[in-house]
């Protein structure tokens, strides 16, 4: 990419990306070009088997070098305690928003909290989300507000961010902003 050579990681990075379409491997080479201590903040919770395997999986496949903190939904505190010379990795927004969700949360609070704790984080922050809104349109009403509000929120991280590349069987697309050099 033309000019990428003065391009280094922002504050804030918005991945996007489908099911397997490899929008965390992306984060991850993210996190890691940046050379900066990698923390990953992981929002799943292991409700099943399928998803205890899930998280394993992904935990594997990322490998060492990783410090983990799990917290499904108060983000802000973590963010703010993360050392300016680190790099975080938010995987994902999708499952923040889920636990919300079912939680009953105050969403437009949690999004409003979610959104300065990441303006305020000392440390660059990339933020994996699901990109939704290209499927059909879902046939009950929770399902319906989920792909609403993440359509949404990911409007939201996308204005804020000042790199958004969404990830398409793998390969990076650069919506806003540019690629450091060499990364993906």
């Amino acid at each position: 990419m033309p000019g990428s050579h003065d391009c280094a990681l922002p504050p804030l990075t918005l991945v996007l990306g489908g099911a397997r379409s490899g929008k965390s491997r992306m984060a991850e080479r993210l996190v890691i070009g940046s050379g900066r201590p990698r923390f990953y903040l992981a929002t799943a919770e292991a409700w099943d088997d399928e998803m205890r395997e899930r998280i394993s999986a992904h935990r594997h496949d990322r490998g060492d070098g990783w410090q983990t903190v799990e917290e499904p939904r108060d983000l802000s505190p973590v963010l703010s305690r993360m050392p300016p010379e680190a790099c975080v990795l938010l995987d994902c927004a999708t499952l923040w928003l889920t636990n919300h969700l079912l939680a009953e949360s105050d969403l437009d609070a949690a999004i409003a909290s979610l959104l300065h704790a990441l303006d305020a984080c000392p440390a660059p922050v990339v933020v994996v989300s699901n990109e939704v809104g290209w499927s059909i349109v879902p046939e009950n009403s929770l399902a319906r507000r989920f792909r609403d509000e993440q359509g949404r929120l990911n409007q939201r991280l996308a204005g804020q961010a000042d790199l958004v590349v969404a990830a398409m069987a793998g390969l990076p697309m650069v919506l806003k902003g540019c690629l450091p050099e060499g990364v993906l």
